[in-house]
């Protein structure tokens, strides 16, 4: 059962406010529909915009953030839980842990870790979660060329194309999450 949503997505307050408008929309629904928040912390870019209409909405925000980052003040203070994470690598495994789906909204090299960790551990079944990437304004179309690119090449096997789900916008990847059913896949090897 999914009760909790781990969202990667920007810091940057220099992006389009359709990416803004995307990330408000989607932390809307997470509250609405009953879920919980499992976010990297930050108050800053997309990841305030996600935490504040989450919690407007009324929803329960697990943020798991860098100490350096909490002594700086680049941290969402509404939080209903903060967990403090001393290095990168601790801070992605306690938001995996801590989460039953991910979502991944536009973003940088971070959210780029973040997303490629998650796919990694479940293609080495590490976890059966479902894994989303909200394609807005076609931001995530030169890396999904690149996946594209590495089937037809043969560096990842066809058979896990369907690790991930791309969807349009937040309510495709809510709907996506709310019917999953996780699927058996074989070994990489």
């Amino acid at each position: 059962m999914i009760s909790r949503i781990c969202v990667y997505c920007s810091s940057s307050a220099h992006v389009d406010t359709l990416y803004f408008e995307t990330a408000e929309r989607l932390g809307k629904l997470i509250a609405s529909r009953g879920y919980q928040l499992v976010f990297g912390g930050g108050n800053l870019g997309l990841m305030g915009a996600l935490s504040r209409s989450t919690k407007d909405e009324g929803g329960h925000i697990i943020s798991v953030n860098l100490g350096l980052f909490v002594k700086e003040g680049i941290n969402f203070e509404s939080a209903d839980e903060l967990i403090v994470s001393q290095t990168m690598n601790e801070r992605k495994r306690i938001m995996a842990e801590r989460s039953d789906a991910f979502i991944a909204l536009p973003g940088g090299l971070g959210t780029l870790e973040e997303l490629a960790e998650v796919l990694t551990l479940k293609q080495l079944h590490f976890h059966k979660k479902p894994i989303v990437i909200i394609n807005t304004k076609n931001y995530y179309g030169h890396l999904l060329k690149w996946l594209e690119h590495s089937y037809g090449e043969k560096f990842v096997k066809e058979k896990y194309r369907g690790i991930y789900y791309v969807a349009d916008d937040p309510a495709d990847a809510m709907k996506y999450i709310e019917d999953y059913k996780p699927v058996e896949l074989p070994l990489k090897w």
